[in-house]
């Protein structure tokens, strides 16, 4: 009775070091034996749950990988984002992308939120970040480039019920003036330090996904100046919960971003999410959270 017993534990030892492809040899059919099946049967269900994890960490590298590589600082824009996952991968984006507008060259800041969680969102993600970078490169107004993306998408979910919101800002690195459009995400926050005050970058638009035949539409500002910080970001920023189940809001990231409003734009978003770590303490993440710095400098 022993030599068997003693297989299994070896087995044992070898399925904790990783190793799943060992077998048990069952010659018994007493209890030891019924053991051994057992084992035999968890390594196997150890085995497909290894290969699953190896195939989401892949999954969250490509993803990863479609994010921008580094933070952008050109001709008087900072411009840095962030994203966490909730799962190893997520539905929430963000991309810097060069936008056509005749013989001015424009930077597009683009910031979305898949309905969902999980492959399937990352799925849309990535396809819709094609989408727009494909057509922002054609002419035509930043809302004619959401509104295409839009007709696309709806094709491209049609009965699965999904959907994703976006914002999308091009910035005019001459003129410095800034134009958005707003597809069913949340406004844009803008801070003024001159007057410690914050003002929205609203307007009208539904989500992304939902009607084709929607045309969205652009609008501007142009009264910015030296100093002033935009903030974009998925509502996972704000609703994010502690232990104790209370919700963080917004106020917090605002003060946030007013008390370190004369660093660098990328030293903003560590300093809002060292704000939302601290507020969860530990707490698992519900939802995706992804935010977006624009400073502007000389």
């Amino acid at each position: 009775m022993s030599i068997p017993l003693n297989e299994n534990i070896q087995t044992l030892k070898w399925v904790r070091s990783g190793r799943f492809d060992k077998k048990i040899q069952v010659t018994t059919s007493d209890e030891i034996g019924y053991a051994g099946d057992v084992i035999n049967e968890m390594t196997v269900g150890l085995a497909e749950r290894e290969k699953m994890q190896q195939s989401l960490n892949l999954a969250k590298e490509v993803q990863q990988n479609l994010l921008p590589k580094r933070n952008l600082k050109i001709d008087g824009f900072e411009i840095a984002g962030k994203s966490i996952y909730c799962d190893e991968t997520g539905g929430d984006y963000y991309d810097f992308i060069p936008v056509a507008d005749g013989d001015q060259q424009k930077i597009g800041v683009a910031i979305g939120d898949v309905s969902g969680h999980g492959i399937p969102s990352a799925l849309l993600m990535a396809t819709v970040r094609s989408s727009l970078r494909q057509r922002a490169s054609l002419p035509g107004s930043i809302a004619d480039i959401i509104s295409a993306v839009n007709r696309q998408l709806v094709q491209d979910v049609e009965d699965s019920g999904q959907f994703m919101t976006m914002f999308f800002m091009s910035l005019d690195t001459v003129t410095r003036q800034l134009e958005w459009v707003r597809a069913g995400h949340d406004a844009g926050i803008v801070y003024d330090p001159g007057s410690d005050s914050f003002s929205e970058l609203g307007g009208p638009g539904i989500a992304l996904g939902v009607d084709e035949k929607w045309n969205y539409e652009d609008n501007r500002k142009k009264d910015f100046s030296k100093g002033h910080v935009i903030f974009l970001s998925t509502d996972g920023a704000w609703e994010i919960f502690n232990k104790k189940g209370r919700m963080l809001g917004k106020e917090p990231i605002l003060d946030t971003i007013r008390q370190n409003a004369s660093s660098p734009a990328t030293q903003i978003v560590d300093a809002i999410f060292n704000t939302l770590e601290k507020f969860r303490d530990g707490m698992k993440l519900q939802d995706d959270i992804t935010s977006v710095v624009i400073k502007l400098q000389n």
